[in-house]
């Protein structure tokens, strides 16, 4: 199980991280393990993992090998 959330946002202020923190926060229990945030201008994603399979090479948001994807 894990727990994903997240905000579109065409306004002119930026995606709110925080709000996407504390949606996380409220399916932590879906997670435990693992938790990350991804945001830009538009969006704001976040998740919560739980590690059963792939435990060292699971971590989230994937990326590629320069970090610029």
């Amino acid at each position: 199980m894990c727990g994903i959330a997240g905000i579109l946002n065409f306004r002119e202020q930026a995606a709110d991280r925080q709000l996407v923190e504390d949606m996380i926060d409220a399916v932590r229990h879906r997670g435990p393990d693992a938790r990350g945030i991804y945001r830009d201008r538009n969006v704001a994603l976040g998740h919560a993992r739980l590690s059963i399979i792939d435990l060292a090479g699971g971590q989230q948001p994937m990326q590629n090998a320069d970090h610029s994807l």
